[in-house]
């Protein structure tokens, strides 16, 4: 989701299935996730997609009907099919829900650790 290798490598990714709405100024995507990180996170590209790269966006992914994950995000790369974006803030809230969720799926809390730990020295 970055354009550094090494951060791919550093920051495993999860697949997840939510509702997930991606938000530019006045435009709202309706968008597919496909998986995300503690560092951000894939979509599919939305049709017809209008966003401005030079500008951040955020995205919204909805675990419950009143549950969310809010972050606001950055474009790294679009390659006509999928969008990946850098997360560049994230509430202290979103951010122990997403911890949780990064948590349960890797099963490993170690693990987790160790990407806390790369996320603080990035």
């Amino acid at each position: 989701m970055s354009e550094h290798p090494a951060d791919r490598r550093r920051f495993k990714r999860i697949a997840f299935d939510a509702r997930t709405e991606l938000s530019q100024g006045e435009f709202i995507w309706p968008v597919k996730l496909i998986d995300l990180s503690l560092k951000g996170l894939l979509i599919e590209r939305p049709e017809p997609w209008l966003g401005d790269r030079e500008n951040s966006f955020s995205i919204e992914i909805h675990l419950t009907n009143e549950i969310e994950i809010k972050m606001d995000v950055q474009l790294t790369h679009d390659d006509n099919r999928h969008l990946g974006f850098v997360c560049r803030h994230i509430s202290l809230e979103s951010i122990e829900r997403l911890r949780r969720l990064i948590e349960l799926n890797l099963g490993d809390p170690q693990e987790l650790e160790r990407e806390l730990g790369a996320l603080i020295d990035a």
